[in-house]
């Protein structure tokens, strides 16, 4: 990414999305960092005998993860369209907690058109995720794609 393109505000951009407002995600933006945030609700608890956080809940918040890291480094926003995912594969490593959770995501690969990105889920110690994930997403429908 080039010095000269300006920031999104991401944590606005995720606000715009229904499914990221009603999971209730939103976005820590510190100068280059962002941190994903799922607020914790006792609607987003799947097994309540534990209590545990749903793993839809856990696999759509580390997607949404890696789509606003995706938007947060090509600050294209939605006026290009946000990134769509191709494939994501998630791994579940330990139960979530009812308590809020953060995620972070990393740009392993970048191409013209597709980007590879890793994601990690955590609550109180960012050492030992929840949940991981790695996946492909097309940053942009080629003109082929957009005329179809």
């Amino acid at each position: 990414m080039s010095g000269t393109k300006a920031r999104i505000d991401v944590n606005a951009l995720m606000q715009a999305i229904p499914y990221a407002r009603t999971l209730g995600i939103t976005v820590d933006q510190r100068g280059n960092e962002i941190t994903t945030v799922l607020h914790f609700s006792q609607s987003l608890i799947g097994n309540p005998v534990l209590p545990a956080l749903h793993g839809g809940v856990i696999g759509a918040f580390l997607e949404t993860t890696a789509v606003a890291q995706l938007a947060f480094e090509f600050a294209g926003g939605a006026a290009d369209g946000l990134p769509k995912p191709i494939g994501l594969t998630i791994d579940y490593l330990r139960s979530g907690k009812p308590m809020d959770t953060y995620g972070r995501a990393e740009i392993t690969k970048q191409g013209r058109r597709v980007a590879t990105v890793r994601a990690e889920a955590w609550q109180e110690d960012r050492s030992r995720p929840i949940a991981a994930a790695h996946g492909h997403f097309l940053l942009k429908a080629t003109d082929d794609a957009a005329q179809s």
